[in-house]
């Protein structure tokens, strides 16, 4: 999988009663949604500022999300952070954006639970707009800061769950806590960061991908199982799963790329390809 879609737990939808609900979202906001899944970021985030005033915090935790993804692809993972970041001609741009668009966010969904600390939309944006932080700073560009907003990510998950625990897009950003914990930190330090578990992040991504949700709840629980069984080096999973992301996001460059290097027919003609493509598909579903 292409580096730049890593981290996917990301990014759009919510279901629910709330007035940010895919219901009450914008037709400009949705389309924002649909660029971002078929992974054209810079576009998916200048939609998705348009869409600000009727969208609120989704639309700036979408942009957030478009940004990140933006600098990630840009940024790629080299072994010299800091010497790459420096010789980075367009991060310093998309930095500033994507700080000031983070913190634009942060500040409206604090406000709004300052005044009705319940409110489960503003946790749970206020938890993905730090999460996206935590994996510019650490994730991206490996610097040891965003504890604070690791904590607030973790707390703010926690209580969406803990009062709607079939909240999916939460239960996503939380599996990836999990996950990543587990599987990027040294054993012995783990529980300083209260702890993961990527057996059960797995599972949560595995049945939030099946529940039955708003279109770009589920692919964005979709993308991250895709991404998991990379990283677990499940590729019959993995395609499967690519599969069917690329019928509802045919034009996704790191699909098509994804696909094109591991389906077992690489090998053949074009015509036998897509032949053997479609049936591959057809069994698939």
């Amino acid at each position: 999988v292409a580096t730049s879609f890593r981290m996917v737990a990301v990014a759009l939808g919510f279901v629910g009663c709330l007035a940010e609900t895919a219901g009450a979202q914008s037709t400009t906001f949705r389309d924002a949604q649909r660029l971002f899944y078929s992974a054209r970021f810079e576009a998916a985030a200048s939609l998705a500022n348009t869409a600000r005033e009727a969208d609120g915090l989704a639309a700036s935790e979408l942009r957030s999300s478009a940004i990140l993804f933006q600098i990630r692809r840009i940024f790629g993972e080299p072994r010299d952070k800091d010497a790459a970041l420096k010789q980075c001609a367009a991060c310093a741009a998309l930095m500033a954006a994507f700080f000031e668009e983070t913190s634009r966010g942060q500040a409206l969904a604090r406000a709004r639970l300052q005044t009705a600390p319940a409110d489960e939309a503003a946790l749970f944006y206020l938890g993905k707009l730090d999460l996206n932080y935590v994996w510019l700073q650490l994730g991206t560009f490996g610097r040891k800061t965003g504890w604070s907003e690791y904590w607030e990510a973790r707390r703010s998950l926690d209580t969406v769950l803990k009062r709607n625990p079939e909240h999916v897009r939460a239960r996503v950003a939380r599996a990836w806590i999990d996950y990543i914990v587990d599987t990027k930190l040294p054993r012995g330090t783990r529980w300083l960061v209260g702890g993961g578990n990527k057996k059960k992040g797995l599972s949560v991504v595995e049945q939030a991908a099946a529940s039955s949700a708003d279109f770009f709840v589920q692919a964005e629980a979709s993308f991250a199982l895709w991404d998991m069984q990379v990283r677990e080096h499940n590729l019959s999973g993995a395609l499967v799963t690519a599969r069917s992301l690329s019928r509802d996001f045919p034009d996704n460059a790191e699909l098509i790329k994804f696909l094109e290097n591991n389906e077992p027919t690489a090998g053949l003609s074009s015509a036998s390809r897509a032949t053997s493509q479609s049936l591959l598909s057809s069994s698939s579903r």
